[in-house]
């Protein structure tokens, strides 16, 4: 199974969350396979049992699971990278402090692992203090420029922009993705982004020059009575992606 995120002219990947394998299957075909689907950590009771149960996703979506914290819960860091030494996913979900560890582990640099940093209200500068014990800590925060350089630094691939309440930080966001085409490196925007407000908040990326770009589209897409992510809804995501990019 490969490593690699299936990406939509070498641009985009959709990252939506499952609520079953069955759900993650449907999913996966609805999306042609341009997707990572998100399985949270936070639902498992042990690292073991997280393995065992999303080794199953994995097979059923050729390798397209996300490993994810939980709503960012820093708490989950350490989880998330155990249980990703074993599965090998091609996406990692982590917090800030927590990429190194995952790089490390995972021991390849071909699965995504993205690093949190969040809005501060500031453009130009991000909060990275996202992690188990910074997260309780004074906020530390830093030009988005030197974020993304520590990111490198850990082995990561990728700015998680998290929450960014989907268009209210678009400023904030334009500038976060402009560093990111400088500095070639990959974005994953987060944060009530629905069909409303997706094509606009991907082309403030695309227009940046984003080489690759990772939306998480989440709550707004998951059917409130069953718990799975709307099949339709994805395939809206991939006709609005193909528009965006033709």
């Amino acid at each position: 199974m490969s490593l690699k995120a299936k990406f939509y002219k070498n641009r985009v990947c959709l990252n939506v969350l499952a609520g079953s394998i069955d759900n993650a299957a449907e999913i996966y075909d609805a999306a042609e396979g341009h997707v990572l689907v998100g399985v949270l950590s936070k639902n498992y009771p042990d690292v073991q049992t997280a393995v065992e149960e999303m080794k199953k996703y994995s097979e059923k979506i050729n390798n397209a699971v996300s490993v994810g914290l939980g709503a960012g819960d820093p708490n989950q860091s350490m989880m998330v990278s155990l249980i990703s030494q074993h599965i090998q996913p091609q996406h990692i979900n982590q917090v800030f402090t927590g990429v190194a560890t995952s790089r490390a582990l995972v021991g390849q640099d071909q699965s995504i692992v993205n690093g949190l940093i969040s809005p501060t209200g500031t453009v130009g500068m991000v909060k990275i203090s996202t992690g188990p014990l910074s997260s309780c800590n004074k906020e530390a925060i830093v030009p988005v420029e030197s974020a993304i350089a520590m990111l490198k630094d850990m082995g990561g691939s990728s700015v998680k922009y998290f929450p960014m309440g989907g268009l209210e930080t678009r400023e904030e966001f334009a500038y976060v993705a402009k560093a990111c085409a400088d500095q070639d490196f990959w974005l994953e925007p987060t944060g009530g982004i629905d069909l409303e407000n997706f094509e606009e908040i991907m082309q403030i990326a695309l227009d940046a020059g984003v080489t690759k770009i990772i939306p998480h589209i989440y709550s707004s897409i998951i059917d409130k009575e069953t718990g799975n992510t709307r099949p339709q809804d994805v395939r809206t995501l991939l006709e609005m992606t193909k528009n965006l990019l033709k």
